[in-house]
């Protein structure tokens, strides 16, 4: 992957409008994740190209199917147990320390704003997190290290020992219902804020991909950091086609 200079005029602006802001919710995609060496799941190497994703009502329907996902999990596809958060991360968390970020909607599953040193519940996953498991009846969490010991141990598909429900990857997957409690927040945080910042996302993955319209309409200012062109960069006040932890680290710290 390629990425233009870094347009110091670009950055300037971003730092001003970054500075005159109060209320910045940041949104973030794969983009900020891949400079961590986390693939992409959508992108020409993405992992769904490897390995189509697995559809929630399959696995709901299916215990082959569930086993089969979970043995593509311990496999590490998503290589994400050792990825640490990048200059992105860490700008954005410097800003959330400054009192200037009130939320970041995110629709990656790695748990990196929270690995940066961003407090988890200033981060609202639309995706789910892929750190930990959960109870698709009562939504009791279980540890993805313990369901892996026993499921290599001895090919247990894993219940949840208070109810008997079906215990999934803390994640939305394709056929699933998006959390809506996490939805409505995310739709608050956007209606309230004065900048809205889409790092990293392609933004044509809907609902999701409507909050920088919601924010824009309702009078904050949008930009977009992006490697590629989004539908969206119309509507922006400011578009960085440029790589983005080293943007936002010269955005923050110039």
């Amino acid at each position: 992957m390629t990425y233009s200079e870094i347009n110091s005029e670009q950055v300037a602006l971003l730092r001003s409008m970054i500075e005159e802001a109060q209320r910045i919710v940041v949104f973030t995609g794969a983009g900020i994740s891949t400079e961590s060496g986390i693939p992409d799941f959508r992108g020409p190497e993405g992992v769904w190209k490897k390995r189509p994703p697995i559809d929630f009502r399959d696995f709901v329907a299916s215990e082959e199917v569930r086993r089969k996902s979970w043995e593509q999990r311990f496999a590490d596809v998503y290589k994400l147990t050792d990825a640490a958060p990048n200059a992105g991360h860490t700008a954005i968390t410097k800003l959330v320390n400054a009192g200037k970020i009130t939320h970041i909607i995110t629709q990656n599953v790695d748990g990196l704003h929270q690995a940066s040193g961003t407090p988890d519940e200033l981060v609202i996953e639309l995706h789910g997190n892929t750190s930990y498991s959960k109870c698709l009846d009562c939504e009791k969490r279980f540890e993805n290290e313990d369901i892996k010991k026993a499921f290599l141990a001895d090919g247990t598909i894993p219940y949840c020992d208070s109810c008997g429900g079906i215990v999934k990857q803390a994640t939305i997957s394709f056929g699933q219902q998006m959390p809506l409690a996490e939805m409505r927040r995310a739709e608050q945080a956007t209606l309230a804020c004065d900048l809205f910042i889409a790092i990293g996302s392609s933004l044509v993955v809907y609902p999701a991909a409507g909050f920088p319209q919601v924010a824009k309409q309702n009078g904050a200012r949008l930009v977009i950091i992006n490697n590629e062109p989004t539908d969206q960069d119309n509507l922006c006040d400011l578009v960085l086609h440029q790589q983005i932890g080293p943007t936002l680290s010269a955005a923050v710290n110039m």
